[in-house]
């Protein structure tokens, strides 16, 4: 039972720290989801050129879709004549950031962070997504297929928003950031804070430092973790936040972050069947040599400024106060699990 209750407190004290920004976070993605149409997207990507990857790079960065959920947008950018290089940007600068994510990194792991996952994000996305242009130069784009096709998700499906009425919108926004999106990721951030305060409670400092604690073969392993686990991109966020404190470098963490939201068996499995075997390793390898060079800078940079995470997490406590944080924790549980328990969505 100590044992319990000491995961809980840890798990507690991660959830704490975070739900304002995630709140904020949904909040901001809803905004985006009504305003911000799939077809406004589809035909600024195109062309085969390199405005194309790097709109689609930029296009991807805020939006709140998981490396499952991901895909049928992809495949609907490539049924509208997306050139394969604005797909493949699309694809790996989507899942790794979200703007529910961005702010919950500010808020566990600091602006400085936070700011590199999104030029991280940005870069790896081009890096493929230029890669590709080269590469299939001398084919055609894609050949035009039926305007009916009908692509699934493995993540739930989200309702269009109807009419135009502001009353409409502002009940779409909440509904998509607080039942849609909750519905897709709550399940994996509390499985993420819970797994979190498990390394809290049990790794030893020693054991994270040894191993985990800096240079190329931390990467290496976090990099190898990452690519086969399913982790959103806030999900994946209070495990390596424990991480860190327990010692492991940012260069690390940054490289769990980049590759497990953005990577996953079935992701991988689906990219191979849509779109080959080439677009699959254009895709691995632009996210596998980008991540560990980035989580190299990361590091120099992190020692450079001389970051103590500690220090940050403790400043973000104060600035905001415990009540706020514990109540922010209540309203985001809440919601989890209404939409996981809610008898119209038991099916999920």
């Amino acid at each position: 039972m100590d044992i319990v209750i000491g995961v809980l407190i840890e798990s507690f004290d991660l959830l704490n720290k975070m739900s304002i920004y995630l709140l904020f976070g949904f909040l901001f993605a809803g905004i985006l989801h009504i305003f911000l149409k799939e077809g406004t997207i589809a035909k600024h990507l195109g062309k085969s050129d390199f405005s194309s990857v790097i709109k689609a790079s930029l296009f991807g960065i805020p939006l709140p879709l998981c490396s499952c959920g991901v895909i049928p947008a992809a495949l609907s950018l490539k049924k509208e004549g997306a050139s394969k290089g604005a797909i493949l940007s699309f694809l790996i600068s989507t899942p790794t950031t979200g703007i529910d994510s961005i702010l919950a990194t500010y808020g566990l792991l600091g602006g400085v962070f936070a700011a590199f996952r999104v030029f991280a994000a940005f870069i790896t996305g081009i890096t493929a997504g230029l890669v590709a242009n080269i590469f299939f130069k001398a084919e055609r784009i894609f050949s035009e297929e039926k305007k009916d096709t009908v692509v699934k998700s493995c993540c739930s499906h989200h309702k269009a928003v109807p009419s135009n009425v502001v009353a409409d919108k502002i009940k779409g926004v909440f509904q998509y950031a607080f039942v849609d999106l909750l519905k897709d990721t709550g399940v994996w951030i509390l499985l993420g804070i819970l797994i979190g305060g498990m390394i809290s409670y049990f790794i030893p400092e020693v054991f994270i430092s040894k191993y985990l604690g800096s240079g190329l073969q931390s990467m290496l392993i976090m990099m190898l973790v990452g690519i086969p686990m399913y982790v959103c991109a806030s999900g994946s966020l209070p495990i390596v936040s424990a991480l860190m404190l327990k010692g492991m470098s940012p260069g690390a963490a940054f490289v769990f972050l980049l590759a497990g939201p953005a990577t996953n068996t079935a992701a991988l499995t689906l990219i191979t069947k849509e779109f080959g075997i080439k677009v699959t390793a254009i895709f691995l390898g632009s996210i596998v040599v980008c991540g560990l060079l980035l989580g190299m800078l990361l590091d120099k940079v992190w020692g450079y400024l001389n970051i103590n995470i500690t220090t940050h997490l403790m400043h973000k406590s104060a600035m905001f106060g415990p009540w706020m944080e514990i109540m922010a924790s209540v309203i985001l549980l809440a919601g989890i699990l209404y939409n996981l328990f809610s008898p119209k969505n038991r099916h999920l």
